[in-house]
């Protein structure tokens, strides 16, 4: 059995998605006297043909393609062998242990490549968002102009 919190649930997420498609609908105002019967007819008519025209849906936007896998990249190994070298190199000049050294460097290698690594990966999932948000905006705006087109050839004014 359903539970009510989930009816709720699902009430409360259509509602904000038909909220969001709403607000995306441009505003109609008939120019010739059209009824409102008329004009909610013209307006699904030009809805299914910028649809067709634009190859975009604002109900039913396409869904964008997995994420990238984050890069392999080796900057942490990097990191940890280059710190190793530098730390044993300064341990064996100021003559300490060359070994400690080693190890000192090569933990602070290690988080700074790391560090690295992550920062190009935010680097990249924040590019593929912003072609993802491009290529939403792009498709709805094809579709809007789409339907304001056929809305002025039906007799509308549409803003």
């Amino acid at each position: 059995m359903i539970s009510r919190g989930a009816i709720l649930a699902v009430a409360v997420v259509m509602a904000l998605a038909s909220g969001v498609t709403l607000a995306q609908q441009p505003f109609v105002y008939p120019t010739r006297g059209q009824s409102p019967q008329q004009t909610e007819l013209d307006r699904g008519q030009c809805y299914t043909w910028a649809v067709q025209q634009s190859g975009y849906d604002p109900a039913n936007p396409p869904l964008p393609p997995p994420a990238p896998p984050p890069s392999q990249n080796n900057d942490a190994a990097k990191g940890l062998f280059g710190g190793a070298l530098l730390g044993a190199g300064i341990g064996a000049l100021s003559g300490n242990h060359a070994g400690e050294g080693a190890a000192i460097g090569g933990l602070f290698g290690l988080l700074r490549g790391a560090n690295k690594g992550q920062q190009q990966q935010q680097q990249e999932q924040a590019s593929w968002n912003q072609q993802q948000n491009a290529f939403q905006a792009q498709g709805l705006n094809s579709y809007q102009r789409a339907f304001g087109a056929c809305m002025n050839g039906r007799g509308y004014s549409v803003n």
